[in-house]
């Protein structure tokens, strides 16, 4: 991995269009986020195929976090679904994003960072 992983709980709302271009919805909770990835989970089960674009948005009043990439700080951010976890009887459904942000972008924010 290039980045570290943190594990965030947030709420946080996905939006993408289905195969018939409807926009559809979902709910869900961020478990632990990176600058270029972010899993999810939802407590119902969402259809959506590898390789979806989805917009991610965090909740307004969470964005504020200093563990938070500054991606993730500035509202929507596209993705790509690259992992779906199908529900259990135990568990919710999860899902793994990779966060289109430009890697250059990322690092100078990090380095931002990393010097305050």
């Amino acid at each position: 991995r290039t980045a570290e992983r943190r594990t965030i709980t947030l709420p946080a709302r996905l939006t993408w269009k289905d195969q018939r271009g409807a926009t559809r919805f979902a709910t869900v909770t961020t478990c632990n986020v990176s600058d270029f990835g972010v899993y999810v989970e939802s407590p119902t089960p969402i259809s959506i195929p590898l390789y979806r674009l989805v917009q991610l948005q965090l909740e307004r009043d969470v964005r504020e976090s200093d563990a938070l990439p500054d991606s993730l700080q500035q509202g929507r951010v596209l993705s790509a679904v690259y992992r779906v976890s199908p529900p259990s009887s135990s568990g919710p459904q999860g899902l793994a994003l990779r966060l289109m942000v430009d890697p250059r972008r990322a690092a100078v924010a990090e380095q931002r960072r990393a010097t305050a």
